[in-house]
């Protein structure tokens, strides 16, 4: 360890204490105290790397302070970010039980500071104490039991606010979250002013040289970490010393950005995020801030296109439910909500959706697929529910999959009248062709390329073109072109995206509506008859046909999603709170039906609701 004050090394070694007794429980007294002997110091600088991939494993690490990610290579040798490690953490022990290589390369996010156990010391005090060692194999355990969950990532403690265009006041907008993180934990909040006046109360009248403030400040940095559970850094509106300070010491970095203004580079981003001096790690969230009365942002492409940003949000800060959902995104408890495809018995997702409403649940992240999507679209405009249905409720009065091809080249609809439909509602609900990141909430729609025979997931580019592409139903609607390849109906191969979801930065809880029917309807008959026979009887009334067969337009939408019907149970795991609507006489193609299935779906998320809050109120 690098040469600190008194101060700052016993509070480290407190820090160290604390997390050895949260991991190691009571342990031999011999043993801590040999253990704390055989422990090393290590430093590592945000951006640093501690381990590399197919390194020999040679030790374990526990993290005193700061934070780490984990990366894997893929096939192609691209690293992809797996976990990350906070405060508190045990990683490295694998290579130790097993012999094998580092699995994984470690990289610091930020300046942290870590303790180091050599495998020749790891195995001495194995032998010397039944506690250590079962404390060890219940981390594997929970390594195991854990390796294959989504977001296995612990909460950012130190979140920076730094203002990347003129008029924002990082300050407000940090007390604004910092009512909402209240909620969640304590939370402390510092800007240069703050440390400016502690620096001077702890001064000992000597002349401080620089290396001495510097020590100062770490340490007091490092105490209000280990005191509170959120710490909220205030940067500078130039890159100063403490900016850089900040952005160095930070989880995550908020880049707080008037919507309204010029999107060019702050030199906040070019002089303490961007320069090799100052690389960094920690995820950068682009937050473009909005006046209360905004229809929908716009050009939030421009914004995203100057700066390799993690993420995006759009914040009124005016209104409390937007700092709330950044909040919630945050602390990692953001709710997602996911719709299944399903013709026009999608139109259910709003039905179920207003009963979320009433029930005070807050949709933070949407995402669908095929009819599925366009709802989601809607829910992710955040406009009122009323107007929402209003448009919807017009828009689709006329049968979108009406205009048949009289020469089915490509597709037995000819999907002008969808393409038309889809590109008014959105007209109409937004006020200007928005694209997929313009929408106030985080939302992500599924195609399928069929050129590449794979999954694929829309989070940018138009929002009529993703949506035209998320519905194009292989036979039954014209495949979409993007950059060369051809997409159809992401219900082939994920109709009911829920895994997706699970990933999504910020969500913990997923509430899923699937639109799967579950019954089975048995034939009476043994062969299909001939196409006369079949017209004839399709001239009768519904209830005297003999033929029950689907017809060709629905044939083709069932089929191209049987594959992700046979996902509905894994699908339904992974959802904390799951609907499956019924929706009675309300088939694929019955698009005059809208109230009716908006009805139904409200009925059924009534119930399931109810259900919920009574075995709620019944666990003791």
């Amino acid at each position: 360890m690098n040469e600190h004050t008194p101060d700052i090394q016993t509070h480290h070694q407190a820090l160290l204490d604390q997390h050895l007794a949260e991991f190691l429980g009571a342990i031999e007294p011999e043993a801590l105290a040999l253990l704390r002997k055989r422990l090393r110091w290590v430093e590592i600088a945000g951006g640093e790397t501690l381990m590399e991939q197919g390194d020999p494993g040679d030790a374990l690490y526990l993290s005193v302070s700061g934070r780490l990610r984990t990366y894997i290579n893929d096939e192609s040798g691209t690293p992809k970010p797996v976990r990350e490690m906070g405060r508190g953490q045990v990683f490295g022990e694998m290579s130790l039980y097993t012999g094998e290589p580092r699995s994984a390369t470690v990289i610091a996010i930020r300046d942290s500071v870590l303790v180091r156990l050599d495998k020749a010391h790891f195995n001495e005090l194995l032998a010397s104490s039944h506690r250590l060692s079962m404390a060890l194999t219940r981390q594997i355990i929970q390594r195991l039991q854990t390796q294959h969950t989504v977001n296995p990532m612990p909460l950012p403690v130190t979140i920076t606010l730094a203002p990347i265009s003129p008029g924002v006041d990082p300050g407000d907008f940090a007390n604004r979250l910092a009512a909402q993180l209240e909620q969640q934990g304590s939370v402390t909040l510092i800007d240069a002013k703050r440390l400016e006046a502690h620096l001077a109360q702890t001064d000992t009248g000597t002349q401080a040289d620089p290396r001495d403030r510097q020590q100062r400040t770490t340490l007091y940095l490092d105490q209000i970490e280990s005191e509170s559970d959120f710490v909220l850094l205030v940067t500078d509106d130039s890159p100063s010393d403490w900016t850089r300070r900040c952005c160095r010491h930070s989880d995550e970095i908020l880049l707080l950005a008037d919507a309204t203004q010029p999107p060019a580079l702050h030199t906040i981003e070019t002089e303490c995020l961007g320069s090799d001096s100052m690389r960094t790690e920690a995820a950068e969230v682009l937050v473009l801030l909005h006046a209360a009365d905004t229809q929908c942002p716009r050009n939030t492409r421009a914004w995203l296109n100057r700066r390799p940003v993690t993420d995006h949000v759009h914040i009124r800060p005016d209104l409390e439910r937007d700092m709330a959902r950044l909040a919630r995104i945050e602390t990692r408890t953001a709710t997602g909500l996911v719709l299944a495809g399903g013709g026009a018995r999608g139109f259910a997702h709003l039905g179920v959706f207003k009963a979320l409403q009433e029930a005070g649940i807050e949709v933070d992240y949407v995402g669908g697929t095929s009819m599925g999507a366009v709802m989601a679209a809607l829910i992710a405009a955040d406009q009122p529910l009323d107007q929402t249905l209003d448009i919807c409720r017009r828009s689709f009065k006329l049968n979108p999959t009406g205009d048949f091809n009289w020469l089915p080249i490509v597709s037995l609809i000819r999907g002008q009248r969808l393409a038309r439909i889809i590109v008014q509602a959105f007209q109409d609900l937004l006020g200007h062709k928005a694209n997929l990141d313009d929408l106030w909430k985080p939302f992500y729609c599924v195609a399928t390329n069929y050129s590449r025979a794979e999954e694929h997931v829309m989070r940018h580019g138009s929002l009529a073109k993703a949506l035209r592409a998320s519905t194009a139903i292989p036979g039954a609607l014209p495949p979409i072109l993007h950059k060369g390849d051809l997409l159809c109906d992401g219900a082939t191969l994920n109709n009911f995206p829920v895994d997706i979801m699970r990933k999504a930065r910020g969500v913990g809880t997923v509430i899923g509506i699937d639109l799967s029917i579950a019954a089975r309807r048995p034939l009476t008959f043994d062969e299909v008859p001939g196409p006369w026979t079949l017209l004839r009887d399709r001239l009768r009334k519904r209830h005297k046909r003999k033929y029950k067969l689907p017809s060709l337009a629905s044939y083709l939408m069932n089929v191209s999603i049987l594959y992700s019907t046979s996902r509905r149970t894994q699908s339904e795991q992974l959802t904390d709170l799951y609907f499956n609507p019924p929706l009675k006489r309300i088939g694929l193609l019955d698009w005059r039906r809208f109230d009716q299935a908006v009805r139904q779906g409200y009925d059924h998320g009534k119930d399931v609701l109810a259900r919920v809050e009574t075995a709620r109120e019944s666990t003791p």
